[in-house]
């Protein structure tokens, strides 16, 4: 990768464009979403455009890590735990 560093969970290149992982990206998403929120909530706090929260929403709820009740994203218990993982691991 030339001239980008390597640093926890992100890789920036020379142009101070920051890549995060997708991981990195689960745990903001699952992080916003454990008390319940809304969908323009979760883009905030993950600092993502729609196109992108939409996609991530509906993978995660496919894995069986976030629930779609009414208008609110809720984390499960296996995203809670999904979340420790990466929290120990580093991820």
């Amino acid at each position: 990768m030339g001239s980008c560093r390597w640093r926890k969970e992100t890789v920036t290149s020379g142009c101070g464009y920051i890549r995060r992982s997708r991981t990195a990206i689960s745990v903001e998403i699952l992080k916003a979403a454990l008390e319940g929120a809304k969908k323009t909530h979760i883009v905030y706090s993950a600092n993502l455009n729609f196109d992108m929260v939409n996609r991530y929403l509906e993978m995660l709820e496919e894995k069986g890590l976030l629930e779609h009740k009414g208008n609110l994203y809720i984390t499960t218990a296996k995203g809670k735990e999904f979340q420790e993982i990466a929290k120990e691991l580093g991820l």
